[in-house]
């Protein structure tokens, strides 16, 4: 199903400055930025508005979906291309768009002759705000002429950067519409959570790697949406922040009465495994896979995606105080963000968390 959709983080760039200059001449660049009006984008920053947006480059995987979800056609390509299994859930002619690389994050491929080859009229990242990456757009964007802006890749922060990126690419209505669906689910799902006493909320333990012994700290982006919800994260007292490795005696110890995880591995052994059988969430079956296609609903990558896996998570954490439908949201959710309704079949295999 196709709606108007005008209506309804390693992070370094090889830039070379000759390289660009030399592009520059050859007339690939994009539209000058000595115009007005402009946004201020998550950093702070000063982004001009492009006289007309037909082609943005995504800087990374957040910015990418971010950008599919409010106006597809706009997308040059991916990050990385999508598997069968995830374009199976997108505009067919748009999730087989090719491999571009990325700017930031791990594993950054594109480089600056790249990226002006493709000709973007807007450069788009979408994650950490720190001064970094601030710097990194600055540099790109005063060498190449192409506008770059850097949105707040918080969870919270999703209402806003749909607003701003509509501005910048001329999608107000359509990024009003997204925002606003935002910002209700999030509102209402806070004002069913904060009800709960603090001794009743879940310690939840979130497990990545097929060992599941990869978790996110206080703090992390990777389990910003569990601590959203007011669930306790039994790694919060861990030191340092992002993604860390423990052991099984420290699971153990943390004990927790939920657990999250994204490998599927993980998911279909820690059952029988008898190392785990002394963790609450295992003996109790309240271990949960997350679903994950065509983008993850916890974390992979983190964006707009885990609006939907707000619901998903709140409805295992607190039953008793979500009683919508999690097949009718799938649906919506997908049809909505994603220009695309599923199936019964294919509701089915995104909720089992399956590829």
């Amino acid at each position: 199903m196709r709606h108007d959709l005008r209506g309804g983080f390693g992070m370094s760039l090889r830039i070379d400055r000759r390289l660009a200059l030399g592009t520059l001449a050859a007339g690939l660049a994009a539209p000058a930025l000595a115009r007005t009006p402009f946004v201020i984008d998550g950093a702070g920053r000063q982004v001009p508005i492009p006289a007309s947006v037909g082609r943005v480059f995504p800087a990374g995987p957040p910015a990418a979906i971010l950008l599919y979800t409010l106006a597809p056609d706009l997308l040059i390509g991916w990050p990385r291309a999508n598997r069968p299994e995830e374009r199976e859930f997108l505009l067919p002619e748009v999730g087989s768009r090719p491999e571009v690389g990325r700017i930031t994050g791990r594993g950054n491929t594109a480089n600056l002759e790249l990226v002006l080859a493709l000709r973007p009229d807007l450069i788009l990242d979408s994650g950490s705000t720190r001064r970094t990456f601030a710097e990194l757009a600055d540099r790109v964007q005063g060498q190449t002429g192409i506008p770059y802006a850097l949105l707040d890749g918080r969870f919270d922060a999703i209402p806003g950067s749909y607003i701003t990126l509509g501005q910048l690419t001329g999608f107000e209505r359509r990024a009003k519409l997204l925002s606003d669906w935002a910002e209700e689910t999030m509102k209402t799902l806070l004002s069913r959570t904060e009800t709960v006493p603090q001794e009743r909320r879940p310690r939840v333990y979130y497990a990545r790697g097929p060992r599941g012994l990869e978790t996110g700290l206080a703090g992390s982006i990777n389990v910003e949406t569990v601590e959203f919800l007011g669930a306790v994260n039994v790694a919060r007292d861990a030191m340092g922040g992002g993604l860390a490795s423990v052991s099984l005696e420290q699971v153990l110890a943390w004990n927790p009465e939920v657990i999250i995880t994204i490998d599927q591995t993980f998911a279909a052994t820690v059952r029988s495994d008898p190392a785990w059988r002394g963790v609450k969430a295992v003996a109790d079956g309240r271990v949960h896979l997350s679903p994950k296609i065509p983008f993850g609903w916890v974390d992979f990558p983190p964006s707009v995606n885990r609006l939907a896996g707000l619901w998903w998570l709140a409805k295992i954490l607190y039953p008793a105080l979500v009683s919508e439908d999690i097949r009718t949201l799938t649906r919506d959710f997908h049809t909505l963000f994603y220009h695309v309704t599923p199936t019964e079949a294919q509701i089915d295999r995104v909720l089992a968390g399956r590829d």
